[in-house]
């Protein structure tokens, strides 16, 4: 595994390294300001990397959403046969050019690279140090004896009796699971179309996401060393604010967050239950006069019956 791996170890320890290196004149070399940036630079790169597959799953999450109808009907077509009702669906989403899995591609494409971060922080965190990728032996003493608001970045919560150690972790664990379940939430909240009694399974598998995932990251973050929480929170931040961004400048069709922008775009444009006169058909285009003043559509006259 650590031979197929060691590209990742290479290419992660040296992003690290390089943006260590831009920020010595700022911080001192040995500063775990400086060490702790670098983590975050890395976070950003690689989330900037990923955005065409962001753009892909956002793409697949609206399609599923359109093609719920035609499931439904599959389901209800072939309710015996369960085989056959797998084929249809694939056929269907093959038809659709979408994924049912695409939501988890940006969170597959960062394992690799979050298990070879895990890797290179764990033998910076090992007595002596270990080096890994490009790193030099000074480099991981530097690394090694780094903070992060006073508790080392290679330690971790079981493996430190040291109190700053078990506060620092506690609080980035908390906010890594907190970002996990409102990240989640938004998406269900504002960002999906309302479903009804007939998506118990997809409304099922949202919950499940809500509130397992949090727990497993509350549950798995006391085996991370404080650099990889420190990855994994600002990461999660990124994706809320990503997503937040996406919810509101271009929601879903249908989606709570839709209706808002419509109705927030109408009133902009005066086309509100309180201005009965005004046409509330958007491709209408408003009246002007001569003096560049818009004017109320016209209405059309009932001719008077002789």
């Amino acid at each position: 595994m650590s031979t197929i791996l060691k590209p990742l170890y290479i290419a992660v320890s040296w992003v690290i390294i390089s943006i260590h290196k831009l920020l010595t004149p700022i911080f001192s070399s040995n500063s775990g300001v400086s060490w702790s940036l670098s983590i975050i630079g890395l976070v950003i790169l690689i989330r900037i990397l990923l955005i065409p597959l962001f753009v892909k799953q956002i793409k697949s999450q609206r399609a599923l959403t359109a093609l719920q109808p035609h499931l439904k009907e599959i389901q209800k077509k072939h309710k015996d046969d369960r085989q056959k009702q797998s084929e249809e669906m694939m056929k269907l989403y093959k038809e659709h050019k979408t994924n049912p899995l695409a939501s988890c591609f940006p969170i597959l494409a960062q394992a690799p690279i979050f298990f070879s971060l895990f890797t290179v922080l764990n033998g910076i965190g090992k007595n002596p140090p270990v080096a890994h990728g490009v790193l030099t032996q000074a480099e991981v003493i530097s690394a090694h004896n780094a903070t992060f608001f006073g508790a080392p970045i290679s330690a971790t919560f079981l493996g430190s009796s040291n109190t700053t150690v078990k506060i620092v972790t506690v609080i980035l664990i908390a906010f890594m699971s907190l970002t996990t379940f409102t990240t989640q939430r938004q998406l269900m909240v504002k960002g999906m179309p309302k479903m009804d009694s007939s998506n118990n399974m997809m409304l099922q598998q949202q919950k499940i996401m809500l509130y397992a995932f949090p727990v497993i990251f509350a549950l798995s973050g006391v085996n991370f060393p404080i650099g990889v929480l420190i990855y994994w929170s600002t990461t999660n931040l990124w994706t809320w604010g990503q997503q937040f961004y996406v919810i509101k400048r271009n929601p879903t069709p249908g989606s709570p967050a839709f209706l808002e922008l419509q109705a927030k775009r109408a009133k902009k444009s005066g086309l509100t239950p309180e201005n009965p006169e005004l046409s509330t058909d958007e491709n209408q285009p408003p009246v002007i006069d001569v003096k560049g003043q818009r004017q109320q559509p016209q209405k059309k006259k009932k001719k008077k019956k002789s």
